[in-house]
């Protein structure tokens, strides 16, 4: 089994838990104003990333927590941390909640506790608007001289050794960044030729390069995204609840509308 049929396996379970949470929505608890700390990276348009033109951190996931937030009379505090210490620092219990587009993993499960998914995802190739060299896994990886962005310890990580190239985790064609928004960045200069990242994301870096991005081939496989949390937490009955509550009456359906259809990046 590849590294994205294990996702998809995990995916299955994680829908039936979201299923099963549905039966709360319709009284959701109070948490008396209660403050909940979470830690995000802003670099992962759109689910979170800053306004360029305002200079404020916005996206899907911010409206979507205001949403759970108000449903549960609590008060949101947010702090910003990079991706390589975020899940190590929600385990330590250095926040209360996590939020990044965080794909729900078995190994990331011995860490942390998730909520039920909040939105599903294909992963996909993004590449320069004029790139010919390749248009699949399969021709990216026949090409020795293609070099690939990704972050230690995420998915594309994983999806692109285990995927595209040939399993091997210190392969020196795939270049390690920081943040995602360097990868990309780093693939519209031309020093790397690939970043591979779920499908909502890709989309609005194309939406907003007028041209100069693109995604080519199929998608590689799909994944579930969820908050996490310190093992243990009290507060995952509480935001699986609202999750569901936004799901039933429609409000994640008119996120995705806003967030990935009408809003441009840069516009």
């Amino acid at each position: 089994m590849n590294f994205i049929s294990r996702i998809a396996a995990l995916a299955t379970a994680a829908v039936v838990g979201l299923t099963a949470t549905a039966s709360l929505a319709g009284g959701l608890p109070d948490l008396g104003g209660r403050e909940i700390v979470v830690v995000t990276e802003n670099a992962y348009p759109p689910l979170q990333f800053v306004d360029p033109a305002s200079g404020k951190a916005i996206g899907w996931e911010y409206d979507a927590m205001a949403e759970i937030a108000k449903r549960l009379n609590a008060k949101i505090r947010y702090e910003n941390i990079s991706w390589d210490a975020m899940i190590a620092a929600v385990s330590q219990g250095q926040y209360d909640m996590g939020m990044t587009g965080i794909t729900i993993r078995d190994d990331r499960k011995e860490k942390v506790d998730f909520s039920d998914p909040y939105m599903r995802s294909e992963m996909v190739m993004l590449v320069r608007g004029d790139e010919t060299r390749f248009n699949d896994a399969r021709s990216f990886a026949a090409n020795k001289d293609l070099l690939m962005a990704a972050q230690p310890g995420t998915t594309p990580f994983y999806v692109g050794v285990y995927d595209v190239l040939d399993g091997n985790e210190a392969n020196p064609r795939i270049k390690l960044f920081e943040t995602f928004g360097a990868g990309v960045q780093a693939l519209k200069t031309g020093d790397v030729d690939l970043v591979l990242t779920d499908g909502t994301a890709g989309k609005g870096y194309v939406a907003a390069s007028n041209g100069s991005l693109k995604i080519v081939g199929q998608p590689l496989g799909t994944e579930d995204f969820g908050f996490i949390f310190p093992k243990g937490s009290d507060l995952v009955a509480p935001i699986n609840a609202a999750i569901a509550a936004l799901k039933a009456d429609g409000t994640l359906d008119a996120l995705n509308k806003k967030w990935f259809l009408d809003y441009k990046m840069g516009g």
